[in-house]
């Protein structure tokens, strides 16, 4: 038989078939993924081949996983030199971005991006909780979309409480596989619940120690949103290590350095310390921005997980 995973629990899989009939799954044996060293080798998304147990008639054995089109990988933060995949067969990304409660960092965002970059697969970046904003955060908001916009990734803001952006992130949902992803308490699982009430997924109040948030989603799981639109709600994420980034290849995943690509002085320039560098020149002269490059150095010079 053949199905798609709808959730991990880390050793049991919840897998559903064409015709909606769900499955408890476990795997057959060791899976291997191009040799890389993962924590979890089936991830949300993936289509697997399996065999209905026998004397078990809910129950299967997982014993292949039809090729990947795509997939979006962390480092693990249990185990060294392990990845950890988050979600696979994606047709679009949403990264919750806030201002407030909790805060989000633009060297977290980035990282998600040269992440979704790694193959292309289209961003959404939501600006959420706009309801807790003042004016001057509002300008905030207004300035990193127009910087992001410019670099081809679409900004929305939302508001699950004043039902703000909700009409429009439906439509730019529709018909596609999509990862929901962000800091924990940024507003995933609100925001799902505001497009489909049905779902009475659980939601936490940011905690008071620091304004972090608090984990509501233990598990990666995904949700039909009618009858060709699936939305996977992964758990928080604190930190995001990248994996299976060259270290010299990791300015072609900045759309904006790789529109200089050949325009350095060197061929093979990394854009740190080199001369003549055209990108270093484009910071300096403001057509690139000074975030965007610390994003790049922080990334280039503090991954120890790129091969």
């Amino acid at each position: 038989m053949e199905g798609t995973v709808y959730r991990s629990t880390g050793s049991w899989y919840e897998v559903r078939t064409a015709t909606n009939r769900l499955f408890s799954c476990r795997l057959k044996g060791k899976f291997k993924i191009k040799g890389l060293k993962v924590t979890n080798p089936i991830a949300v998304g993936d289509f697997v081949k399996f065999e209905v147990e026998s004397g078990n008639d809910n129950q299967g054995i997982i014993n292949e996983i039809v090729p990947r089109k795509n997939y979006l990988i962390r480092k693990s933060v249990h185990k060294a030199e392990h990845a950890h995949l988050l979600a696979s067969n994606l047709d679009y990304l949403i990264f919750i971005f806030t201002l407030h409660s909790p805060r989000t960092s633009l060297g977290f965002l980035d990282r998600f991006l040269v992440s979704a970059e790694t193959f292309r697969i289209p961003v959404l970046i939501i600006m959420n909780k706009i309801d807790l904003c003042d004016e001057d955060d509002l300008e905030t908001l207004d300035a990193l979309a127009y910087l992001y916009e410019g670099l081809g990734y679409e900004c929305l803001k939302t508001s699950a409480e004043e039902n703000i952006g909700l009409e429009t992130l439906k439509s730019k949902i529709a018909n596609k596989t999509v990862l929901i992803s962000g800091h924990s308490g940024v507003g995933k699982s609100t925001l799902l619940n505001a497009l489909d009430p049905e779902l009475d997924l659980p939601t936490n109040e940011i905690s008071d120690f620091a304004s972090k948030g608090v984990h509501t989603t233990t598990f990666a799981e995904m949700f039909d949103f009618g009858d060709n639109t699936r939305i996977i709600d992964s758990p928080g994420i604190k930190e995001l290590g990248l994996m299976e980034v060259k270290e010299a290849e990791l300015g072609h995943y900045f759309p904006e350095f790789r529109a200089l690509l050949g325009k350095c002085k060197y061929h093979n320039c990394i854009h740190v310390n080199e001369p003549k560098c055209i990108v270093k020149e484009y910071v300096e002269n403001g057509k690139i921005s000074e975030s965007r490059y610390l994003s790049y150095l922080s990334m280039y010079q503090n991954d120890d997980n790129r091969r």
